[in-house]
């Protein structure tokens, strides 16, 4: 979607820009209810009830209600940035100092014609230096600031909001107040073990959209011409709040015994145990073996491993 070259001081890296993400929303259009002809939109002038052709709709920014000021399009032109075809890179800065709100869209750097090489130095340099790259970037008549970084054996680029467009949490009312709560050492002792017992490996594909996947269920079965009984929305009733310390103890219960169970997490594969569990089974199940007395093994018997 897009060519051109990475400047790294004196290096020029030729690279290819590619979507990183596919996204799977479902969409519908509009039809209508009668006839199901899927409804056209047009543009109409409210004060005539007649159409407006394209070419003459101008762009015009709201002052005030029903006052706008009109910009022309050669006007706009005159302030677009320069059309370059450089992902010009500022600074090095370490991934961690980055928060993640302020990414908006990800995209896969491939090299280019010839830069094979600068391409795999520039993404080594950057792996194991631990860096990511911030630059700029003018795609579709529009600057980006944008950041590079090492995924795999790729150059991952990513579109990041300016700092004035991200809203600074302080601005809510409730995180103030949130802020002034204080809690006890045993609640917090009691929640970081509720932490430690759910922690495992981020394994994307564990998660799935399951929405998505109801409502083309849905379409699947109506294009079938199979009936559709509709339930009614289920009353909900208030639940008194619960007592926080016995919440967090009978969450914490709840997750040990579903372990013990060998339950799994919901997305039909086991929990991952955390590490310190795991070694300590492990040393049990060492000791235990060493003191269980040896057994004669019968002529032509096999080994069956034991279930986990």
């Amino acid at each position: 979607m897009w060519t051109g070259t990475i400047g790294f001081g004196m290096v020029t890296v030729p690279v290819k820009l590619y979507s990183a993400v596919d996204r799977k929303t479902v969409r519908f259009h509009q039809l209508s209810g009668k006839s199901g002809v899927r409804v056209a939109q047009k543009r109409v002038d409210p004060s005539t009830d007649e159409e407006v052709p394209y070419a003459d709709i101008v762009k015009g920014y709201e002052l005030a209600p029903d006052r706008y000021v009109v910009i022309e399009p050669g006007e706009l032109e005159t302030l677009e940035p320069k059309k370059t075809k450089t992902i010009e890179i500022e600074e090095f800065v370490d991934l961690s100092q980055i928060d993640p709100v302020y990414y908006d869209h990800p995209y896969y750097l491939a090299p280019g014609p010839g830069g094979s090489k600068p391409y795999r130095l520039l993404l080594e340099a950057m792996r194991e230096t631990g860096k990511v790259a911030i630059a700029r970037v003018v795609i579709r008549s529009k600057e980006q600031l944008v950041a590079v970084r090492p995924m795999g054996d790729a150059l991952g680029m990513a579109t990041m909001l300016f700092a004035d467009e991200v809203l600074p949490p302080e601005r809510l009312d409730e995180v103030a107040e949130a802020a002034d709560v204080s809690t006890t050492k045993r609640e917090l002792d009691v929640a970081k073990q509720l932490v430690d017992s759910l922690a495992g490996d981020f394994q994307p594909e564990r998660f799935r959209d399951t929405y998505r996947e109801q409502v083309l269920a849905l379409i699947e079965r109506k294009a079938q011409g199979k009936a559709i009984a509709v339930q009614p929305a289920p009353e909900v009733l208030a639940a008194p709040a619960p007592d926080l310390m016995s919440a967090l103890k009978a969450s914490l219960e709840a997750v040990r015994a579903r372990e013990g169970d060998g339950d799994d997490d919901g997305a039909g594969k086991p929990r991952k145990a955390p590490a310190k569990k795991a070694t300590a089974k492990a040393s049990a199940a060492k000791k235990a073996t060493t003191k269980k007395p040896a057994t004669a093994k019968k002529p032509g018997a096999s080994r069956t491993p034991a279930k986990r």
